[in-house]
């Protein structure tokens, strides 16, 4: 197998013969996973922990990729950054499918959707309709042009380093933006596998990733990620499936999927005027106003607290109070905010958590609500379904044109052997992404009709391990508090992030922790292989596009390969390193990726096809000009970014736009500077514009 991997013995294959041979090794590893699951099951039967289990997983699947990237070594040009071109259709599609299946889509998407209901929606109609953008704009014409990467295609087609430099600047911004997502993700799932510090489990994450993408390049990460999407899709599904049979007898979740959100609706108006929710809700409500009464004389109140605080531990002290009462005492008052800034920041993030759970249904909308507000309503409920529809469409038209941009996908497109097959590979990768997104929304509506009726109300020492067991692991992602004090689970009383959603559907199923185990490999597979991807893209754009191309045109293949690993190596512990902070969500990590992507790439790749009149200092000024605006957008108006830039001023939203959807602005700006700069600037020359026309009608002659 290893010199099957490797370039010299596959390329002495002819093209059938090495698919033969490819069909071969990918039915004897699905044939090893279920084997390995069943042992596992097995064991797990006759009294193996779950922590053994959990680190079996990792360390097998790790140690798989691994190998596979050792196996896959090379120091040749053409097989580290394109894998030798001679990846076939079906195994490209499975490879992009897992490349795309980041830790957002695997992990957040299913949460998002059981959070937002309808609103999440946007998501996939946005992914998915990129993919035909991708099909029918980009991916064949960029095959024919042949180059490596994508800041190397701005390059060629508009002249002149200044191109090829800015298209290596926003390749690394949107990417990087998206690795530290994917790692953060990792980290996640690492220490639900084995328990150990999220810290930790980043850092151990990060060496299968690095395996991988340093040793073998393009050639190792295709080959790992096909091995990855195999996994990733099992985990996904047989869980899923499992739970609607558990709730409806049926095996096709996606049939079930509409009788089960008439359900649901039908909960959500019953939980709406249950009387353990209000009071619950009135609690909270009470809980705002007392936070918002401290917030107005915050020195005031934190020295009255202090003192209370200080005053309760001296109390139980004086009389001989138990050492649990008196260090759970001494433990609330140390963990007292320090000063008023302190006492300021605390307070204002848990007023609003007070004011979200004061809402009906835990701040979350009726799942089936298309948007918020009313179109038949008061003019401010009018105004507000407008807002919520035009953010819909924005996020909506971002996805789409980011992912027809993002260039970790595109390179994936530059492995085939043929314009034809670079059609044929975005097709299967459409049907490989079909299988989860098609599932995605009606897992959601599973587990949120699991946890109404089989959670929700029941008493708080007969709530399943799984809600100790995660909050234990992360509180911020599960938590639950008897704010009322009668011992029973109200819905309000519990937060679970979207981000764990998923890897709590093989518990809610009742399904032997073997699965949730698989669950979580297939997590960490959708990680590790976009994070592979992501870093390969950052390290080519430094070491080809940088290095190569503008620093050093004479260096040799052995060398630009080694400045690429050492660049990747780099790359991946500052990713780590930021990832480690958890600087936000994973979907906001991802989205904003989204908008960078689409408002520097589409107008510049879309209109180098299209129109040979566009030229290289449009392209350098549109380029510019989107991501300027971008970047301008989403820094003044996303909360955590402006906290991070100490920015203080009230936040404007343009015509009610969310800071998720800020590439909406750029991308127009994008292709009206463009058109414009190209229209009073010199064409480009005969030899492009020619080029332009030959590329422009992939099928006549493949390179």
């Amino acid at each position: 197998m290893s010199g099957f991997f490797g370039s010299r013995d596959g390329a002495q294959l002819s093209t059938q013969q090495f698919k033969s041979e490819l069909n071969r090794v990918y039915r004897w590893y699905a044939f090893g996973l279920v084997v390995f699951v069943l042992i596992l099951a097995a064991a797990e039967g006759l009294g193996l922990p779950r922590l053994w289990i959990g680190a079996a997983f990792l360390l097998t699947t790790i140690g798989l990729y691994a190998g596979i990237g050792l196996m896959s070594r090379t120091t040749d040009a053409a097989e580290y950054y394109v894998a030798g071109r001679r990846v076939p259709a079906v195994y490209n599609g499975m490879a992009t499918g897992a490349d795309w299946m980041s830790a957002a889509s695997f992990l957040g998407l299913a949460g998002t959707l059981y959070l937002t209901g309808y609103n999440g929606l946007a998501f996939i109609m946005g992914w998915t309709g990129g993919y035909c953008l991708v099909a029918l704009v980009l991916a064949p014409y960029l095959r024919k042009f042949g180059q490596f990467t994508i800041p190397d295609f701005l390059g060629e087609r508009y002249g002149g380093r200044l191109p090829r430099l800015i298209g290596v600047g926003a390749a690394i911004l949107c990417s990087f933006t998206y690795l530290v997502a994917q790692i953060y993700g990792v980290g996640l799932i690492t220490s639900y596998l084995t328990g150990i510090a999220f810290e930790l489990g980043i850092f151990l994450g990060l060496g299968g990733i690095l395996v991988c993408s340093f040793l073998g390049g393009m050639r190792a990460v295709t080959w790992t990620q096909v091995a990855q999407y195999i996994i990733l899709v099992a985990a996904y599904m047989i869980p899923v499936v499992w739970l609607s049979v558990k709730q409806t007898g049926v095996p096709l979740p996606q049939l079930v999927y509409g009788l089960q959100l008439e359900k649901v609706t039908a909960k959500e108006k019953e939980l709406a005027v249950d009387p353990g929710e209000l009071q619950v809700r009135e609690l909270f409500k009470q809980r705002a106003e007392a936070l918002s009464e401290k917030l107005r004389r915050p020195a005031e109140a934190l020295a009255e607290d202090r003192a209370a605080a200080s005053g309760l531990l001296e109390a139980l002290k004086a009389s001989n109070a138990g050492v649990l009462d008196v260090s759970s005492a001494a433990r609330a008052l140390g963990a007292m905010p320090k000063n008023e800034a302190g006492a300021i920041e605390s307070w204002t993030a848990a007023r609003t958590v007070a004011e979200t759970k004061s809402q009906p249904l835990n701040g979350m909308p009726p799942h089936a609500s298309q948007f918020a507000g009313d179109p038949d309503g008061t003019p401010q409920q009018k105004a507000q379904f407008e807002t919520s529809r035009r953010n819909f469409l924005a996020l909506m038209f971002c996805l789409m044109v980011g992912t027809a941009a993002l260039p970790h996908i595109l390179m994936r497109y530059y492995t085939v052997p043929s314009v034809k097959e670079a059609r044929q590979s975005v097709t299967w990768s459409l049907f490989c992404i079909f299988l989860l997104y098609f599932t995605a929304p009606a897992l959601a509506v599973l587990v949120k009709y699991e946890i109404f009726n089989s959670v929700v109300g029941l008493r708080f020492d007969q709530l399943p391990a799984w809600v100790s067991y995660w909050s234990r692991i992360e509180p911020s992602l599960l938590s639950i508090t008897d704010i009322n004090s009668d011992r029973i689970l109200q819905l309000n009383e519990m937060t679970i992030g979207g981000d764990i959603i998923v890897l709590l559907t093989p518990e809610l199923a009742g399904l032997p922790y073997v699965v949730s185990g698989l669950v979580a490999a297939g997590g960490l597979a959708a990680a590790l292989s976009t994070a592979d991807g992501l870093l390969l893209t950052i390290a080519n754009a430094l070491g080809h596009d940088l290095y190569y191309k503008m620093i050093d045109p004479n260096a040799s293949t052995v060398s630009r390969v080694t400045v690429s690993k050492i660049l990747l190596l780099i790359v991946a512990l500052l990713a780590a390193y930021v990832a480690a902070q958890k600087p936000a969500d994973i979907l906001f990590l991802v989205s904003a990726a989204f908008s960078f992507a689409a408002a520097s790439f589409f107008p510049a790749l879309s209109l180098g096809i299209f129109w040979k009149r566009a030229t290289g200092t449009a392209a350098v000024l549109g380029m510019t000009a989107g991501l300027a605006v971008t970047t301008y957008y989403m820094f003044t108006t996303q909360p955590w970014l402006r906290e991070l830039l100490g920015i203080t001023s009230p936040v404007r939203l343009w015509w009610g736009i969310e800071p998720i959807s800020a590439g909406l602005f750029g991308v127009p700006v994008g292709f009206a500077v463009m058109i414009l700069v190209s229209l009073v600037t010199k064409p480009p020359s005969e030899k492009v514009q020619d080029l332009v026309e030959y590329i422009r009608y992939p099928d006549l002659k493949q390179l």
